[in-house]
């Protein structure tokens, strides 16, 4: 897969009513039965839903590690504003965020970090999806705590609602530890065991 990078917040921003459950920052834990096999397992850390549909990032599908300055040099190509900068070294862990626009990278992250286009989600966690994340996370000026993944799952107006009526997800309560700590191969029965409810 080629390594490119974030671009410059495409209007992500530009958000709908928000609904009530399940919220942003809440886990959907993909059940034993659901039949789209790009979901087997999955944890899903869900950053929005709302009227128009629902979007989030696979935490637990590892690509493997790669250079830090590989994505960056990837940006600085699309950018011609910017340079490729030497100084970052380092690589950093790669997820599988979902299986759309996989080319968009997306740092999910602690909240001890913030930039003008950081979304918060409560107290502990935020995402990120600029270049300049990675940057300072190559300088160790980045977040405590990061989990980088490249794509993300979406869902069109009512289709998360289906598949939740349908009982393909289960939900729980995103917890720091379980989204950048636990080793990726418990993550789904860990977060399986935490889930609020029976669907």
């Amino acid at each position: 897969m080629e390594a490119r990078i974030l671009d410059r917040g495409r209007g992500d921003q530009q958000f709908a009513r928000p609904l009530a459950d399940p919220r942003p920052g809440d886990l959907l834990i993909a059940s034993a039965a659901i039949q789209d096999p790009r979901f087997h397992h999955s944890v899903v850390l869900l950053l929005r839903h709302d009227s128009k549909g629902a979007f989030g990032i696979i935490i637990n599908n590892p690509l493997g590690e790669r250079p830090l300055a590989a994505f960056l040099a990837d940006a600085a190509s699309s950018d011609s504003k910017d340079a490729t900068d030497s100084a970052t070294l380092g690589t950093i862990r790669v997820f599988l965020g979902g299986p759309v626009e996989l080319e968009r990278g997306f740092v999910i992250h602690s909240t001890d970090y913030h930039r003008p286009e950081t979304f918060a989600f409560g107290d502990r966690l935020a995402m990120t999806a600029t270049k300049e994340v990675l940057r300072d996370i190559g300088h160790h000026q980045g977040p405590a705590k990061s989990l980088f993944a490249l794509g993300y799952a979406g869902w069109g107006a009512g289709q998360l609602e289906a598949e939740i009526a349908r009982h393909d997800w289960f939900t729980a309560p995103a917890e720091p530890e379980l989204v950048f700590d636990a080793e990726r191969g418990t993550v789904w029965e860990k977060a399986l065991a935490r889930r609020t409810r029976e669907l």
